[in-house]
């Protein structure tokens, strides 16, 4: 938590846009901008993933790429160091059975994300900072084999998905000379401002080709990454397994959050409000509901020594999520996010960053640092601030 408070706002979105992106990669994607050629024969969605899913895999995937980033409005990051990670790039993708690659080529400088089944690493050029981090670890199911899952279970699936998401049928495309299907999935309710998600993939391996992720109402993609051309053949570790270059600053994300940190509470969690409250050691507000959004949940997150209260309200997409914690005398509100650009809340100035899938703001007062995100407008975060004041 320290860390994050520190680290200089460019470089902190830069970082959170990266994790999306090895999410993203990891899943071998590569996307493309549909184009003409071949399409596959028209398929249930259920069959399409099957077969896919029983085709066989390639040994690894080489692309070319570009990556788009349209979240942020212009002037929003005003000030802030350039980064091919916020304002989008062209590159390279490599992927194979230990892992993967992502350059991305930007007269910023240039990034590369390297990754494999445990730990990710962002480099950034333009600062000669390398980020890693820990990913989660991939649980093996007790006599879980390589099988595909059955038509059956994929329909079952679905059923369950549909019941909170709008779910398309399976469109017969063409992504980058590939026979392909494509599937758009937006939510049915309490979806914030994410109008949809698509994605495509290969009609005889499965590999993902096309992911763009599209705010409410708009025609182009928040985010996307896309191949103009793209391979499928053995690819060395060399051309995956990359190091930052000498001397290049590395900052251990995972070793500075992780449970060994000091003062790590290993005690029961704290939950509820009045517990909350009681044991917080600082004013906590969290009134019953907020711009009408019920109280979901009050829960102490964080070490001992460094406690913040969590606060959430609403459920699903368009929830609101509160952190309230004792400000630190040694830094502006909410650390790092001070960068961004200040609203005035009843005469207090906050600092907000406004996107087109969602709204944080931070603010102090009365010696407590308030930091509020939601998949919202930034009228609707702005009132929900006001409201906690």
């Amino acid at each position: 938590m320290k860390l994050f408070r520190t680290l200089p706002t460019s470089k902190l979105i830069a970082i959170v846009i990266g994790v999306v992106v090895v999410a993203i990669g990891g899943a071998s994607i590569a996307v493309a901008a549909g184009g003409g050629g071949p399409t596959p024969p028209p398929k249930p969605l259920a069959d399409a993933i099957h077969d896919a899913l029983a085709g066989t895999k390639p040994a690894g995937v080489t692309a070319r790429i570009s990556f788009t980033n349209k979240l942020f409005p212009s002037g929003a990051l005003t000030g802030q160091a350039g980064s091919a990670l916020m304002s989008g790039a062209s590159g390279r993708l490599w992927l194979n059975d230990g892992g993967g690659r992502l350059e991305l080529q930007s007269d910023a400088g240039d990034v590369q994300i390297t990754w494999n089944d445990t730990k990710a690493t962002v480099y950034d050029a333009s600062s000669n900072t390398a980020y890693t981090f820990d990913l989660p670890a991939q649980k093996q199911a007790t006599g879980s084999t390589d099988q595909a899952p059955s038509v059956t279970d994929i329909t079952n699936f679905l059923t369950e998905l549909s019941k909170h998401w709008t779910v398309s049928g399976a469109e017969a495309t063409n992504v980058a000379g590939e026979e392909a299907y494509n599937v758009k999935v937006s939510p049915s309710h309490d979806g914030g401002l994410l109008g949809s998600a698509q994605l495509a993939w290969d009609a005889l391996n499965g590999v993902p080709l096309r992911v763009a992720i599209y705010a409410q109402g708009a025609s182009t993609p928040a985010l996307a990454l896309e191949a103009t051309d793209i391979s499928f053949g053995a690819v060395s570790d060399s051309d995956v397994q990359v190091s930052p270059p000498a001397g290049a600053k590395v900052v251990d994300l995972s070793s500075q959050t992780s449970g060994t940190e000091s003062g790590k509470d290993t005690g029961a969690p704290v939950t509820g409000l009045a517990a909350v409250q009681a044991a917080a050691g600082f004013p906590v507000t969290a009134p019953d509901t907020l711009v009408g959004l019920a109280r979901r949940d009050v829960r102490l997150v964080g070490p001992a020594d460094s406690r913040s209260a969590l606060v959430v309200y609403g459920q699903g997409l368009g929830a609101i999520v509160v952190v309230e914690r004792p400000k630190d005398a040694k830094q502006a509100a909410g650390g790092s996010l001070q960068a961004l650009p200040s609203v005035t809340l009843d005469g207090v100035t906050a600092h907000e960053l406004a996107t087109q899938l969602g709204t944080i703001l931070t603010w102090d007062r009365e010696n407590v640092t308030y930091i509020l995100a939601g998949s919202v407008p930034s009228s609707a975060a702005e009132a929900a601030a006001r409201a906690l004041r």
